[in-house]
């Protein structure tokens, strides 16, 4: 009888991306760039668990239900109820709604926090879309009112946190809500829901497609439809005259955002009134992001915008909030595929101690720990090999320096910068790179 053991080869699981170290460190790297600009303008970091009950995570009636995974025991007690309870949260909006009202008397408002965790959604995976991602999220709650010029800060938070990690040229598109639903009201459509979806796709589809889909299918008018591509495709705020209090408020406002971002590049921020945001819990102002530098992707990578009353469903208070989500992963995979990142080093050690023979080890690894004693990453090699291989691994592993210490009794340590080759005695304990 044979005792070979038999082997399941893995398959990678599409959707859930993994990193090689060098990507990986460049990930980390980016994720330290953003926290530290959404620290800077006084954003407080929460985290929340990624199970939340399904009641939760429904609670807003948005069409959500076929991007949620459910969570289930494989062996579930025989008393437990057979259906579901608990899901992966599919962004950190609602989790971040039922937050605040559960530690409502606790908090500080306005609440200005920033997320950064990994969220789950059960879509098709494509370029930049994925079922396992990280979204990095700032947003701001107040109770009652929740002044307008935190629809600019936001904006500008996110767009230099953007401009930290050095991905070439962005652009926000900004619009307000209230400006479509606002026409809308003023051309008698009683339910604007199904028409804020299918424009909310209208670059994806182009006009003539829209325009098809909301007279066959949603059931407008020639002339209604005409009415809302035309304002749709409108660049020039001041061009629009309102029709209702609703449009002119939407256009005052947008105007203001607009006003409040002049400081950012020429090409940071532009008004599309295209841009109205799938979920209908948003109420104003509305975000989406464009990679300038990859037009072969037009797809955003970071969007948001003012929702009036999200955390109402958890708490008998009114928390109106703005916010905006940068689709980490997907912006990485992105600029990944485009080959628009440049791969850190393999290992985060800054120096390789080299280990010359088992009898030398406490030598060596006295070295090693004066070395990061100082604060440096110090990696001790794993065996007494030839030098020649420890020297090889380091190159491979791309650490910059090698440390030799004494081969025999009486020597001196010795450091060697793999960049230019260049080798001097040195001292564990006042060396630095």
């Amino acid at each position: 009888m044979s005792d070979k053991k038999k082997i399941y080869k893995p398959k990678p699981i599409s959707g859930f991306p993994e990193w090689l170290p060098e990507y990986r460190a460049v990930e980390q790297a980016w994720l330290d760039k953003i926290r530290a600009v959404f620290e800077s303008y006084g954003y407080a970091s929460i985290e929340t668990p990624s199970v939340e009950e399904l009641d939760v995570l429904t609670a807003k009636g948005e069409d959500v239900d076929k991007e949620i995974y459910v969570l289930e025991r494989l062996q579930a007690d025989p008393d437990e109820k057979k259906s579901a309870r608990l899901a992966l949260h599919f962004d950190q909006t609602v989790p971040l709604a039922r937050y605040v009202a559960q530690h409502f008397a606790e908090l500080t408002f306005p609440f200005k926090r920033y997320q950064m965790q990994k969220v789950w959604r059960g879509e098709r995976p494509q370029m930049g879309r994925m079922r396992e991602f990280y979204q990095c999220d700032i947003d701001v709650i107040n109770v009652d009112k929740l002044p307008i010029h935190f629809d600019a800060e936001v904006a500008a938070v996110v767009y230099e946190a953007l401009e930290s990690i050095d991905i070439g040229r962005v652009q926000l598109r900004i619009s307000n809500r209230k400006i479509l639903l606002g026409l809308m009201e003023a051309l008698g459509i009683e339910d604007p829901v199904p028409v804020t979806r299918f424009i909310d796709k209208l670059e994806k589809l182009g006009a003539k497609e829209i325009k098809h889909i909301l007279i066959g299918e949603v059931g407008l008018t020639p002339e209604q439809t005409d009415a809302i591509l035309d304002l749709a495709g409108q660049q020039d705020l001041s061009k629009i005259k309102p029709q209702n209090e609703m449009m002119a408020e939407g256009l005052e406002e947008l105007s203001f955002v607009m006003d409040q971002l002049k400081h950012l590049p020429v090409h940071g921020a532009r008004a599309d009134l295209s841009i109205v945001r799938g979920l209908d819990y948003y109420t104003g102002t509305v975000y989406e992001t464009q990679l300038l530098d990859v037009p072969e992707f037009t797809g955003s990578v970071c969007s948001g915008g003012r929702y009036d009353d999200l955390a109402g469903s958890y708490i008998n208070k009114h928390l109106p909030g703005v916010g905006i989500s940068i689709g980490f992963t997907r912006l990485f995979d992105v600029l990944r595929q485009a080959n628009k990142i440049q791969p850190g080093p393999k290992s985060p050690a800054q120096v390789l101690v080299v280990l010359p023979s088992e009898e030398r080890r406490t030598v060596a690894a006295e070295a090693a720990r004066n070395l990061r004693e100082r604060g440096m990453n110090v990696e001790l090699y794993h065996a007494p090999q030839k030098i020649g291989k420890q020297m090889g691994y380091a190159e491979k592993k791309s650490i910059p320096f090698v440390w030799f210490p004494p081969f025999e009794d009486g020597q001196d340590h010795e450091v060697k910068n793999m960049e230019n080759g260049e080798q001097t005695k040195a001292d564990p304990k006042s060396w630095s790179a």
